[in-house]
């Protein structure tokens, strides 16, 4: 059997620059121990392996530029972009490229594609465009989507940039951000706001499941139809907090979940919206809106309905 993997004999010193200034040190670690577990990050930061300018360090620190950073000798696997179906990638994310400056670039992501690797899969969006830019110094996630939601993925080219945009992120009305998404069932009111606190609940199966709950954190989202068809209603749904699932599970809590929602749906329901000819969940993040990290100046992007979703909107009976 062929070892993949290669061992660091020696530890290995970083000084850390302005672009590395301001990050966690366990997430500073992941990033530069591709291939090292997570857990094999945290022993090493609770042995004390990893010294910062000379001394222990707890996993939340934040680096400064000018820190010393000695990182122990490690077992590092072959960098997973060596393996990655390069041609695949390219193909899904060919054209998908909303926007791009020197500070982030805007992905209209592809439904189906996660943002990252993990929890059984070898590469999401982010591991494929490291793999189709590997001149690219830096490049992270600003947020998440849904595996299964398309749309406008914010992704920072710099760290400065990720500092600014994280900190919008955390701020309510910072970022604007606007999803389209088909619910089940005929919907009659023109607008609502939900206010209905989130709690985030992990089942025997390992299954990762959000429920409105007295003790949850808050969580806000406004809907706005936009179409009434016989059997579904077409909304615009405004998150104005950032819980997991958060729009899914609001739409499950008005009574009426998003069409083909496999977590959240009605069964009976999400199986006629498949017989109909939807094969996904009908939601996409069509639209972002903030102020650019580099000037303030207002930025807004915005993806088209994926075309399989137009396709059977326009297929529903009015």
């Amino acid at each position: 059997m062929t070892d993949n993997s290669q061992t660091s004999s020696k530890p290995f010193f970083i000084e850390i620059d302005e672009e590395g200034a301001g990050q966690r040190i366990d997430n500073f670690l992941f990033t530069r121990l591709k291939g090292v577990p997570k857990s094999h990050v945290y022993r090493i930061l609770r042995k004390g392996e990893v010294r910062v300018n000379g001394g222990r360090c707890q996993a939340q620190r934040r680096l400064e530029a000018g820190d010393k950073l000695r990182i122990p000798p490690v077992r590092l696997a072959e960098r997973e972009e060596r393996e990655l179906p390069e041609t695949m990638i390219q193909q899904r994310l060919d054209g998908r490229i909303l926007h791009e400056d020197d500070d982030f670039l805007v992905v209209n992501k592809p439904a189906g594609m996660a943002v990252h690797g993990g929890s059984g899969l070898s590469y999401g969006i982010i591991e494929g465009l490291r793999a189709l830019r590997p001149q690219a110094k830096f490049l992270e996630l600003v947020h998440r989507l849904d595996r299964e939601t398309s749309g406008c993925l914010l992704i920072a080219k710099k760290r400065s940039a990720l500092r600014h945009l994280h900190e919008m992120f955390r701020e309510d009305h910072q970022v604007k951000k606007t999803y389209i998404a088909l619910l089940s069932g005929v919907w009659a009111r023109k607008s609502l706001l939900v206010d209905a606190p989130l709690k985030k609940n992990i089942l025997q199966s390992g299954e990762r499941m959000v429920k409105v709950a007295k003790d949850g954190k808050p969580a806000r989202t406004e809907f706005r139809r936009l179409r009434k068809f016989a059997s579904a209603t077409l909304v615009e749904a405004s998150p104005l907090t950032g819980r997991t699932h958060q729009i899914r599970v609001h739409a499950l809590s008005i009574g009426h979940p998003i069409a083909c929602d496999e977590r959240y749906g009605d069964v009976a329901q999400n199986l006629e919206f498949r017989k109909m000819g939807l094969k996904r969940l009908f939601l996409h993040a069509s639209e972002l809106a903030f102020a650019h990290p580099r000037d303030n100046r207002p930025f807004q992007i915005k993806a088209p309905l994926e075309h399989e979703l137009q396709e059977f909107v326009d297929r529903l009976a009015p």
